[in-house]
């Protein structure tokens, strides 16, 4: 789950990591009204950010300066509405539907940090570099000796040596020292305490007053641990997902969208991932991922159906299902019911194998549906990509 900046930025600041001041704004009357904490008639400058789950928003125009109050205002009329594109939205952008007003900064120097969950040493890594405000992919693929990485164990948790090791690889003064080893340990008392899966700062920044203040802040967290996190779990924001996505998520089913024309129904990921690389190798592309689970219901089947039914760029659907936990015979019944509530707007392709095939293959054949079956599933795929030729 992601959120946006302002909501990172609020739940920084309960772990005592320096953030700016700030208050976000829905209206260009709210963006006019909390520009006056910042900008008085004595002069002030503040920053008028666009607030979508998306980076290389100031790239793309969406975060812009202002030394008046009316320039906040136009700003805020500019962006509210606007559909912002970025290299992280896709061609299709999202829609600016709120601002963050922020107090302008006094920057000497910019460094970017995050910590995530690494699964190759089962610890939280930091990672650090000096070049801020820039791509952190880009920095790894053209400089990458200017990444540091540090890994945290997590029985004793970030210690003050790591702290210091980073703050000697950014370049920063001895008085600054002690400011950033406070810093990163506030940064992972947040990162575990809230259950993060990535923590974000890009950039960091260092003052000319010596001060070090998370001038951005990228949140995600693991949807397995949000059942611990009903405060957290408020902070969704629906309108920034896909609404397929969100509804999948109602079904407890695993849904990511993707650009292809195949859609996909399967069980288990590692199936699923092989299902999308079979797909590919018979010279398609998968519309999805969605993995139904290993224990799924007829209900769960339906909906999934209904979702891959409902994507206009799905020209064929392709079920790979082995039947361990999972009845195929469930399946079949699911797939038949959702086909006659919903239609069979594009070919449709099933392979089941396991625990009741034999059953839920007679279920599909005896249905009077036109679905096509499959045993082996590079069969299913050439089926499938077949098709749409």
């Amino acid at each position: 789950m992601n959120i946006h900046e302002y909501q990172g930025k609020q739940l920084l600041s309960k772990f005592n990591v320096p953030v700016p001041k700030s208050q976000v704004a829905f209206s260009v009357d709210e963006a006019h009204e909390a520009s006056k904490d910042f900008i008085t008639d004595d002069g002030g400058i503040c920053v008028v950010k666009a607030q979508i789950h998306a980076g290389g928003r100031g790239k793309a125009g969406g975060v812009k300066l202002a030394k008046t109050r009316d320039e906040v205002s136009e700003i805020a009329r500019e962006l509210l509405g606007k559909v912002l594109v970025t290299h992280q939205t896709g061609a299709e952008g999202k829609e600016i539907k709120k601002v963050l007003i922020e107090e302008g900064c006094d920057i000497d120097r910019e460094f970017y940090i995050s910590l995530v969950v690494d699964r190759a040493s089962d610890t939280v890594a930091i990672m650090a570099s000096t070049e801020g405000g820039m791509e952190i992919e880009e920095v790894a693929e053209k400089t990458p000796e200017k990444i540091l990485r540090e890994y945290i164990d997590p029985a004793t948790g970030v210690v003050p040596f790591q702290g210091r090791k980073i703050a000697f690889a950014l370049g920063l003064d001895k008085p600054q020292i002690g400011k950033c080893v406070k810093f990163i340990d506030s940064l992972y008392k947040a990162f575990v305490a809230s259950d993060c899966a990535m923590l974000e700062i890009n950039p960091l920044v260092l003052t000319k007053g010596g001060d070090l203040i998370a001038l951005d802040a990228k949140v995600a967290f693991d949807d397995n641990a949000m059942f611990r996190h009903k405060d957290l779990q408020e902070l969704r924001d629906l309108d920034e997902e896909d609404p397929k996505e969100v509804e999948a998520s109602r079904y407890d089913l695993n849904y990511v969208s993707l650009d292809g024309s195949i859609g996909c129904m399967v069980n288990g990921a590692g199936l699923a991932m092989a299902t999308m690389d079979i797909i590919q190798l018979y010279g398609a592309s998968p519309a999805n991922f969605l993995d139904v689970g290993g224990g799924a219901t007829k209900e769960q089947v339906v909906a999934a159906f209904k979702i891959l039914s409902s994507d206009t760029r799905v020209k064929a659907i392709l079920v790979n299902i082995f039947g361990g936990i999972m009845r195929c015979d469930i399946i079949a019944e699911g797939i038949i019911a959702a086909a006659t509530e919903v239609g069979m707007k594009v070919p449709l392709v099933v392979r089941l194998q396991g625990t009741n095939a034999d059953e839920g293959r007679k279920l599909l054949a005896d249905s009077g549906l036109d679905i096509v079956t499959a045993e082996q599933m590079d069969e299913a795929a050439e089926k499938a990509v077949a098709a749409i030729a």
